[in-house]
């Protein structure tokens, strides 16, 4: 059987939320980790907690993945468009231009959210892992993310 250990959460837990405009990108895949850092920064420290970024828009994403190779985001792209087309002739929402229903696909397939540990008032994410912002329209323009840090 296995044992446990009590412990008191909660005594010093902390809550704070900020939100980050990014600037406007073009259609692809973008490593945002450096922006979010520095807003987690921003927040305060905690020894452990989580990390929560919402992005507050449908045609856009995020989602983690590899941030070492640049080839990896060209891959996503040409995928995601081969996966969902623009233009296919079933789709009824289309008065936004031809990018704007397969951005809300996208959107919806790889997420709104992503929520990452924190450990000693860093992101604690794996050597090879980055957040991306996954612009799916050709002129998306501003990002506003949501970082909400939950800690003690």
């Amino acid at each position: 059987m296995a044992s446990f250990h009590k412990r008191q959460i909660g005594l010093h837990m902390l809550t704070k939320q900020t939100e980050v405009q990014l600037k406007p990108k073009t259609r692809g895949f973008h490593l945002i980790t450096h922006e979010v850092e520095q807003a987690l920064s921003q927040l305060g420290v905690v020894k452990v907690g989580l990390l929560h970024v919402f992005i507050k828009h449908t045609s856009a994403s995020l989602t983690i993945n590899e941030n070492a190779d640049p080839t990896v985001r060209q891959d996503f792209e040409s995928h995601f468009n081969e996966m969902i087309p623009e233009n296919a002739p079933y789709y009824r929402h289309t008065f936004e231009g031809s990018d704007d229903m397969p951005a809300h696909l996208k959107s919806s397939i790889l997420g709104s959210s992503v929520t990452v540990p924190v450990t000693e008032g860093g992101l604690n994410m794996g050597t090879w892992q980055g957040i991306y912002l996954c612009e799916h329209r050709d002129h998306g323009g501003a990002r506003t993310l949501v970082l909400t840090l939950q800690g003690e």
